[in-house]
């Protein structure tokens, strides 16, 4: 039998038993989430029989050539597969492309460990959803599972298994870009979202043929980046660290993440891809993480501009003794790490380790049963976007939009309106609406808001269409025409907002200002005195203090992906309610950036008088606050009710409000639960979200919403950094939104 055709376990025999007793004896507590005993045992055996270049191939990670040439591989990198010095692909897929690296890493190299294929699967495949901050504004746990399980399916079915996301960085600067990619200001509300997209990509069996390996990103703090200029020094408090950027990450690595991706930032004077505090202490010795870390792209390399060592060596022996696994793409590893072992200046142990975990995670896959379980042919053409995974997608969509402004009523609007004018530069637009990483995605597919209004209307209804504007110039040439249209309308549609580049990575903006002439163009048409709706299509909060005060209906639509158009026309004509509540502030100007719900009181916080903490031109309140968003009803809530006004260390208290459908039409609420403690030993915040619930009410329907909290639930960082709850007394506030709510106290003895 030829050496090339010998099976994966043939090799395992070779090895397996000069060691099994041995790790028998000294590896029988490392059963984890990912693998038995005996899967340690082979990959034991496996590391044995392993050179140390290729060990440091397994820590490799390389990029095919896809975005630049299409389906090709550079033959360079050809060879590093045949050699065994690459041991992961990213930007490859499809069944075919991916079968043939495969076929390399199998058949050409020594010991035929199979290659893992990962791609940025941000929020969808090629049926493409809303993105993750549109998601979070759902606040449907349920729904953002199942955008990252239908994700996960797509994308399994074109050969990948492993994707660059859920990103659950904090983000409380809307000029950092990244912020769209994210759930928001909140640490509870990211945390659940992490966790219901890490289960959504990876399912109950990573095994399965279907599912994709998660990757927490990007470790840690990078949302703070200092300005919001993106890849930006962090300096923050290691209890600002653990109370607001790090508890998203731990949720992920509860739910089970296989695997941690470091941030670009540095974070107070070390670089995220060199911190031993973070990687190290935190998550694998503190967290007990058993999945392995990668670099985001050429991160050890950067470490030489940050000026913590001199060269790329040295950056490479800072980041594997602070505990990355995996480069991504630079090749520090690959140049140099043989020699920095030589010389002792990293152990070999930590070589090991790093093996161990990715060869897990290659086991986990069970990528080492069948190399080629994620290349079926008749998968990828069934189960990439099917008319389910499309259904979805308006659905998910229609939940994720957040109604702002709604005067008298103005929407939903009548299918059988006279004539509707349809203006601005995102009205008919493709390309934009399907957002910033938006993977194997064809905007050429995507549903555009005016095709969405055109099939949803009455034949009779007639509809006139301008651009009005571009999005991001000064020329208002066309608005003449923009104006005359809105003229002969009984109602008005202004699509207005970002480009899809203007968020997401590298796009930081120094202004939130709707850009370009576009906030003129809505001007002029209000002045026309036509009923105005305004919908935004952004990839941030927006400062639209102006709208606000003028226009009638604003629908914040954010980039909702592929059924873009039909899901806003669902809400524009009533066929649903809109639900959503905002996942982060706006602020009425950036000048009150960093704003979010859940700061903490001055000793002079904001009064009547002067001296106090305050802005002389504006209030110090968010124009829309945290958890806010109106529906087509309204809903009545009675007043708290408490289980008991003393709650012990050891005890359960519960939280009741009745929640009254007042209005005409069946509605969905999102009841939230906000904590004050109100006397500790250190500050803390005026509330801090710690529960919600979703309901859907018919009207006139009233259900009582329960919650219960404990102790746990009350901790928080003493003076020495130790985790405790102390007695006390605390406040209740349940409502629909935070600033909105009702009130109660209780005292924790």
């Amino acid at each position: 039998m030829k050496t090339k055709k010998i099976h994966f376990y043939s090799i395992i025999l070779s090895g397996i038993f000069v060691f099994i007793f041995i790790a028998g004896c000294k590896n029988n507590k490392r059963e984890t989430i990912f693998s038995d005993k005996m899967t340690e045992l082979k990959i034991d055996s496996i590391l044995s029989l392993m050179t140390l270049e290729e060990k440091i191939g397994q820590m490799t990670l390389f990029t095919s050539d896809w975005d630049v040439t299409g389906p090709t591989m550079q033959s360079g990198y050809k060879e590093n597969i045949r050699r065994g010095r690459v041991g992961a692909i990213f930007n490859a897929y499809g069944v075919r492309y991916v079968r043939d690296m495969q076929r390399l890493a199998v058949d050409s190299t020594r010991l035929h460990i199979p290659l893992m294929f990962g791609y940025d699967v941000i929020h969808g495949y090629k049926s493409i959803f809303p993105i993750p901050l549109g998601e979070a504004a759902s606040w449907d746990m349920e729904a953002i599972e199942k955008s990252a399980r239908i994700a996960a399916i797509e994308a399994s079915a074109e050969g990948l298994n492993w994707t660059f996301a859920p990103m659950v960085d904090i983000a409380r600067d809307p000029r950092w870009g990244r912020i769209s990619e994210g759930a928001g200001e909140d640490p509870y509300l990211g945390s659940m979202i992490a966790k219901a997209r890490v289960k959504g990509f990876q399912n109950n069996d990573l095994a399965a043929n279907n599912t994709l390996l998660a990757c927490a990103k990007h470790y840690v703090a990078y949302g703070a980046a200092i300005a919001g200029r993106d890849y930006n020094t962090v300096d923050i408090s290691d209890r600002t660290l653990r109370e607001t950027y790090l508890p998203p990450f731990h949720a992920a690595v509860e739910a089970g993440v296989g695997t941690i991706m470091s941030a670009f930032n540095e974070i107070n004077g070390i670089p995220a891809t060199g911190n031993r505090y973070t990687l190290r202490v935190i998550l694998k010795d503190e967290w007990k993480f058993q999945g392995f870390v990668v670099t985001d792209y050429t991160s050890i390399n950067e470490m030489v501009p940050h000026g913590i060592v001199a060269n790329e060596k040295e950056a490479g022996e800072l980041a594997l003794n602070a505990g990355v696994d995996m480069d991504m793409q630079g090749a520090v590893y690959n140049n140099y790490l043989s020699g920095s072992i030589k010389e002792g200046k990293v152990d070999i142990k930590f070589v090991d380790d790093a093996v161990r975990r990715i060869l897990r995670m290659k086991y986990a896959l069970g990528l080492f049963d069948d190399p080629y379980r994620y290349c079926d042919e008749q998968r990828e053409k069934e189960l990439v976007m099917s008319k389910d995974n499309l259904e979805f997608a308006r659905k998910i969509a229609k939940k994720s939009i957040v109604l702002l402004k709604n005067k008298g009523h103005l929407l939903p609007l009548r299918k059988e309106t006279g004539v509707i004018a349809v203006i601005g530069p995102l009205a008919d637009n493709k390309k934009e609406l399907i957002g910033s990483w938006s993977a194997a995605g064809d905007y050429n597919k995507c549903i555009t808001l005016l095709k969405g209004i055109e099939r949803k209307v009455a034949p009779e209804t007639k509809i006139i269409y301008s651009k009005g504007c571009n999005i991001d110039d000064d020329s208002t040439t066309r608005f003449d025409e923009a104006i005359a249209a809105a003229r002969q309308a009984d109602v008005v549609i202004v699509a207005v907002g970002e480009g899809a580049w203007m968020s997401g990575e590298a796009a930081s903006r120094s202004s939130l200002r709707i850009p370009g002439v576009q906030e003129d163009l809505v001007k002029r048409i209000y002045e026309t005195g036509k009923p105005v709706v305004v919908v935004l299509m952004n990839g941030r909060p927006l400062t639209i203090a102006w709208m606000d005060s003028y226009i009638p209906a604003i629908l914040e639509t954010w980039f909702l992906g592929t059924m873009a158009g039909d899901a806003i026309a669902d809400v524009l004509f009533g066929d649903y309610n809109p639900s959503g509540k905002l996942p982060v502030s706006f602020p009425r100007s950036i000048g009150q950036v960093p704003l979010y719900y859940n700061f903490k009181n001055t000793g002079r916080p904001i009064s009547e008088s002067k001296w106090t903490s305050k802005y002389l031109d504006m209030p110090n309140t968010p124009l829309y606050p945290f958890g806010y968003g109106l529906s087509y009803t309204d809903f009545k809530y009675s007043e708290i009710t408490l289980s008991d006004s003393v709650m012990n260390m050891n005890g359960t208290l519960k939280i009741s409000v009745t929640v009254a459908n007042t209005g005409q039409k069946e509605g969905e609420e999102t009841v939230q639960l906000y904590i004050r403690d109100m006397v500790a030993s250190i500050t803390r915040p005026v509330k801090e979200l710690k529960g919600f619930r979703k309901i859907s009410l018919k009207p006139g329907e009233s259900r009582q919403v329960d919650f219960e909290i404990l102790a746990k639930d009350l901790m928080f960082y003493d003076s020495e950094m130790k985790l405790i709850a102390e007695s006390g007394e605390f406040k209740v506030f349940v409502g629909t939104d935070s600033e909105n709510t009702k009130k109660a106290g209780f005292v924790l003895k």
